[in-house]
């Protein structure tokens, strides 16, 4: 894998986290969200802002795999939180960053698990301090651990 399309992966979890706290807040059809995001943000230039290359592909995989499975992946995560602890709690950002990542932990097989903590610990870098940048990392280690 050429470090292009690494990024272009890395640009699409970003993207794919940021989708899927634009469907949790307004409630945005899936379809209209793909097109939008296909349309004006992955690798679209809007008024000066150059917004970075994405695997397109990868991108609607995550999108469409949380929302399809977002069930089975909020009882995974609420089985790996501490006692007293359920989704409602969780910030809407850091909720996004989990589910998409334990979504590639499930579905995702062709990306190695350290590959998946790594990319969401930096997604949650980009919103969070490290204390939840660890928390991701923790979280998503004991969901690879059950799911893998």
């Amino acid at each position: 894998m050429s470090s292009f399309s690494g990024q272009a992966r890395s640009n699409s979890r970003l993207a794919a986290v940021q989708a899927l706290y634009q469907v949790d807040m307004e409630r945005t059809e899936l379809h209209l969200l793909l097109d939008e995001f296909h349309q004006h943000r992955l690798g679209a230039e809007i008024e000066d802002v150059e917004y970075a290359k994405a695997d397109i592909n990868f991108f609607d995989d995550i999108v469409r795999g949380v929302e399809a499975r977002r069930g089975e992946i909020d009882a995974t995560l609420t089985s790996k939180l501490a006692s007293g602890w359920a989704i409602p709690r969780i910030d809407k950002t850091m909720l996004q960053i989990l589910r998409a990542g334990t979504y590639e932990l499930m579905a995702r097989k062709d990306v190695a698990i350290g590959t998946v903590i790594s990319e969401y610990v930096d997604v949650a870098h980009a919103f969070f301090d490290e204390r939840e940048a660890k928390f991701v990392n923790g979280l998503l280690d004991a969901v690879a651990r059950e799911v893998r």
